[in-house]
């Protein structure tokens, strides 16, 4: 069975623990890679001094991203991500704590798969995950030349 990998760009340490148990609670067993900022998302992806970042069997099946990040904001990473033939095709899902229309436009318009905004109580909160899980772990097929090649 193939390692479908979560990657979560999240600086706020409580809305990590929160998805953590929000996975759990949904029976989502998948590895959960935390990058806490923009520039630790894009070493992991792209490397740093040289390095090539991660490998194409090591690329997560969905971002979920946080766009209110220090040092490198999500946008940014998103942008970076899209502009790259490595990540492009990787489906990122904006999930913030924004309520600004124009994050939700400027994500979409930078290639976005899905913006949500994270629910104040853990049960909706719970449930968001529990969708987004099933939707993008189970149910959705990835672009053929995302899936790596053995």
């Amino acid at each position: 069975m193939e390692n479908k990998k979560i990657l979560l760009v999240e600086d706020n340490e409580n809305d990590v623990e929160l998805t953590k148990r929000a996975l759990k609670k949904s029976h989502i067993l998948n590895e959960l890679i935390v990058a806490d900022d923009g520039v630790v998302a894009l070493n992991y992806f792209f490397g740093e001094d040289g390095n090539s970042g991660c490998k194409m069997e090591d690329l997560p099946v969905v971002i979920l991203l946080d766009i209110k990040l220090p040092r490198v904001d999500g946008l940014e990473v998103l942008r970076r991500l899209r502009a790259n033939e490595k990540t492009k095709l990787i489906p990122v899902v904006v999930l913030t704590s924004s309520n600004e229309q124009k994050d939700v436009v400027n994500s979409y318009g930078l290639g976005a798969n899905s913006f949500i905004r994270k629910p104040v109580k853990f049960n909706d909160f719970a449930e968001a995950i529990r969708q987004l899980g099933l939707y993008w772990l189970v149910l959705n097929l990835p672009a053929p030349n995302f899936v790596a090649k053995e």
